[in-house]
């Protein structure tokens, strides 16, 4: 199970707490740290990696989620003013104690994971990974590999594209997010929603969805990546869980398709782009 201090500013840690009560020891639970927001002011951000900070929020993690131990730590995000070493240092010390398990990573770069490493085995590193992204592919997965390292891939189905339940740029509504993502701008979204249907044609010889068939592909390029993705229907839960496999004529099929330079637009908002350093 998986979630994060600052989602639903800390509601989202209790929910998930009394959820799994009944059934604690038949999962593991990742939780994150270090994104800071306030109910008073929900539209600012700021990145908190101070030891202090770190150990402070673990503690209200743990009676949030009512568990003694966090199964998986993640750094949410790159503190530009704290050194990735103090923050490890606090991390590492959490393992010692027994309120944390593993220790992981969210989006902050090989050397900062070079760096991080040194200080205490990372387990898992998050970062987005899926066939419309796959910059990764240049040094973060052979770094993962290269320090046995799993890597958690968000927004494997590209925020939605991946689905093709998205037809148009007017077709989302006002308050959708994915407005704001160049990836689905007007001037973009057209081109990438034909490379949408090569795939579809792909997903119905299979046969599969096209969901299915973007995580099938993201599951070929390592038995280390695990897709971490969201949804609001269990039918689609259900169906994104059912594996699908490829053979490597089918890969090649789908990557002839879709190059690493075929997808217009980037990945990131203006705005987000300082809290996210995947290389």
């Amino acid at each position: 199970m998986y979630t994060a201090d600052n989602y639903g500013f800390g509601d989202n840690e209790v929910l998930l707490g009394e959820a799994i009560a009944p059934f604690r020891n038949k999962i593991s639970i990742a939780t994150k740290v270090g994104v800071v927001r306030s109910k008073e002011n929900p539209s600012a951000v700021s990145i908190n990696g101070k030891p202090e900070y770190i150990k402070n929020q673990c503690l209200i993690s743990l009676k949030r989620l009512e568990v003694s131990t966090i199964d998986l730590y993640y750094l949410h995000h790159l503190d530009p003013h704290t050194p990735i070493e103090e923050t490890m240092h606090a991390m590492a010390e959490l393992v010692a104690e027994g309120k944390i398990r593993y220790i992981g990573l969210g989006e902050v770069g090989t050397e900062n994971i070079r760096r991080a490493h040194k200080v205490h085995p990372i387990t898992a590193v998050q970062a987005e990974y899926s066939l419309f992204f796959r910059e990764p592919e240049k040094r973060l997965i052979p770094l993962c590999k290269e320090l046995s390292i799993g890597l958690v891939a968000c927004a494997p189905l590209c925020r939605g594209l991946l689905t093709g339940s998205i037809t148009s740029f007017s077709a989302l509504q006002s308050n959708d997010f994915r407005r704001f993502f160049p990836r689905f701008a007007e001037s973009n979204l057209p081109h990438n929603l034909q490379l949408v249907e090569r795939l579809r044609k792909i997903a119905r010889a299979k046969p599969c969805s096209l969901a299915q068939l973007a995580l099938g592909w993201l599951s070929s390029q390592s038995p280390h990546i695990m897709p971490i993705f969201g949804t609001t229907k269990p039918s689609h839960l259900i169906e994104d869980l059912s594996p699908v496999q490829f053979s490597g004529s089918e890969i090649h099929e789908i990557n002839a398709l879709v190059d690493k330079g075929s997808i217009h637009g980037d990945r990131l908002t203006e705005a987000a782009r300082p809290l996210y350093h995947t290389d």
